[in-house]
């Protein structure tokens, strides 16, 4: 097992194949990103408390040696992020398989194909061109997710939460306090679920869509841009809209307790259909 102790800016290049990437940090900035050479970490900025990287039978692990009692009377002086902060960039086989964990900060994961699971306590995460299953969760703060596809599920407790450019088979995305904006270019036979506790939910997807289409919202206002969803008053201030887009063979589903629901069309560009002009 190879093994380095960092408590000074340095970069690292691992001789090896690495097939797992588990990263547990307690404050600062993660960026990795999937690559077609050997694996790298660069730790531009470091604290009082070293970055531990460890690289064995395929597994690298990198993070804070110990962890601080939470949450801590020094969290809220903010002596935490003076002793632990760390800014880390990580460049690993697009094909690892990636847990990544960042009490405080912010996250971007970008060009890994296959499961990536993300957990952030406070801050932000961003997810760029990922395939395979992917799960982040936040409890405090926003995820965006742009281009990605595979298996999705979007999860945050005060925060919004943004995707675009997905052409993900499954999308699951829920926020209890936050928004929900989805850009959707789904394949044929996907699945989006879509809810909030308190938000808005807007979701535009193309006018050449195959969705069977249910929304519903308790408290707020639902209106669609296609007139094949049509909306339905219940008791009291329960709303329903429902109906078909296209062959239907997929499924959009979009529920708000205390917010508004909005489906948007995107035209579709002429230019995909065409090849490039000589």
């Amino acid at each position: 097992m190879a093994s380095w102790t960092v408590d000074s800016p340095q970069r690292l290049t691992l001789e090896g194949p690495v097939t797992r990437l588990d990263v547990r940090l307690i404050t600062g900035r993660l960026n990795v990103v999937g690559t077609d050479g050997p694996a790298r970490i660069d730790v531009t900025r470091v604290s009082r408390r070293p970055v531990i990287v460890e690289h064995r039978d395929g597994r690298l692990h990198v993070g804070h040696e110990r962890r601080p009692r939470w949450p801590g009377f020094l969290w809220w002086l903010g002596q935490l992020g003076r002793r632990f902060r760390a800014e880390v960039s990580i460049a690993v086989p697009a094909d690892v398989l990636a847990d990544l964990r960042l009490i405080d900060g912010s996250l971007v994961a970008s060009g890994l194909r296959r499961d990536t699971q993300v957990d952030v306590t406070s801050g932000q995460i961003t997810l760029m061109g990922l395939r395979g299953r992917t799960a982040a969760k936040i409890i405090s703060g926003p995820v965006e997710a742009l281009g990605v596809a595979g298996d999705l599920t979007l999860e945050t407790v005060s925060g919004e939460v943004i995707l675009a450019e997905s052409a993900a088979g499954r999308v699951h995305a829920h926020t209890v306090s936050g928004a929900i904006t989805c850009d959707l270019d789904n394949p044929r036979r996907s699945e989006i679920r879509l809810s909030a506790i308190s938000g808005s939910i807007t979701v535009r997807v193309r006018e050449d869509s195959d969705l069977t289409v249910q929304l519903h919202t308790t408290s707020g206002r639902i209106t669609s841009a296609f007139p094949q969803v049509r909306g339905d008053a219940g008791l009291g201030s329960v709303k329903d809209s429902h109906g078909v887009l296209g062959a239907g063979e997929g499924k959009l589903w979009a529920s708000a307790t205390s917010g508004s629901i909005a489906l948007l069309a995107r035209p579709v560009d002429d230019d995909e259909d065409e090849g490039e002009l000589p």
